[in-house]
């Protein structure tokens, strides 16, 4: 008998957890309700693993972990948690054990990666005014200049943190590839699609946002992977 699944949605590097909206409003739609956004902290992996695991083990049924971006390194520690059914990769990282982003992102290194600069206190930013063309060229212009302002810097630290024994080798993923990202190059991500083996890839003519440019492709990929794990 299939068990409901409840969704936990884990952001990357320059964005909050509201950066999921437009996807938690088209799995309401089609009908799901079981769904949490996580808050990271942006410290380090290991604070945000830690952050993701406490939700998850809030959680009393099996949950599917959707990751976009950094998230995807997230979700790789966190979802070794043993009510974890699932992982979904939204244009995301899926680092091996050793790997860090920071090291997959130096192999193709993207069309953004020239417009991230650091701070004083160890932060690193999207330039603001660089914002909409390196992160969601497909998002209104307007849009992509505030959420330029709102952007949630990561510690430049957290960009070499190293993933052990990555989720991904246990359990079912799924990945989404954008082929106009220009903050992790759409090369890396096809490696990292094939590499996991993930039950299916789709790809979008999409920028590094694609949970807010394409958000009925994205939820139905998470739908289609909540509906796979439950039945398992």
């Amino acid at each position: 008998m299939s068990q409901p699944v409840t969704i936990v949605l884990v952001h990357g590097f320059w964005g909050g957890a509201a950066h999921w909206s437009r996807v938690i409003l088209e799995l309401r739609r089609q009908g799901h309700t079981a769904i949490r956004a996580v808050e990271l902290p942006l410290t380090s992996l290991a604070d945000d693993a830690e952050r993701t695991r406490k939700m998850v083990a809030q959680v009393a049924g099996p949950v599917l972990l959707v990751g976009h971006s950094y998230g995807g390194a997230v979700i790789s520690v966190a979802g070794n948690a043993p009510n974890v059914a699932g992982l979904v990769y939204i244009a995301a990282f899926a680092p091996d054990a050793g790997e860090s982003p920071g090291s997959i992102t130096q192999e193709h290194p993207p069309l953004g990666a020239a417009n991230l600069e650091g701070d004083s206190d160890g932060y690193l930013w999207v330039k603001p005014e660089q914002y909409h063309d390196s992160f969601c060229q497909d998002l209104d212009a307007e849009e992509g200049a505030v959420l330029g302002v709102v952007q949630k810097a990561p510690l430049a630290s957290t960009f070499g943190d190293t993933v052990s024994d990555p989720a991904w080798k246990h359990k079912p993923s799924w990945y989404q590839i954008s082929s106009a990202d220009r903050m992790i190059s759409p090369v890396n991500q096809e490696r990292m699609a094939t590499r996991l083996q993930a039950r299916k890839v789709i790809t979008l003519n999409a920028s590094h946002a694609s949970l807010a440019s394409r958000p009925v492709e994205v939820a139905a990929l998470i739908l289609e992977a909540a509906s796979a794990v439950a039945q398992a």
